[in-house]
């Protein structure tokens, strides 16, 4: 997150990306970095006893919803 935010904060497009455990703190960092409202793409935790198939169906998940995010008009101000 710390890294995604401070892209954005650079003027670099980004979105972060969590399991959803850290979804809560996720939205604190943001709001707390001044930018509430961040786009934040979560993934079911755990992950590290995942299956290949399992890790790539997720990964191409994360894939699909980061895209539809920086081809959003709507970005944090």
């Amino acid at each position: 997150m710390h890294d995604a935010i401070s892209a954005e904060k650079l003027g670099i497009p980004s979105a972060g990306v969590i399991t959803d455990r850290f979804a809560s703190t996720a939205r604190v960092m943001a709001d707390f970095a001044g930018l509430p409202g961040y786009p934040v793409v979560s993934i079911a935790h755990p992950i590290s006893n995942n299956t290949d198939d399992e890790m790539r169906a997720k990964a191409e998940e994360v894939v699909r919803q980061v895209a539809a995010i920086l081809q959003s008009p709507r970005r944090p101000q």
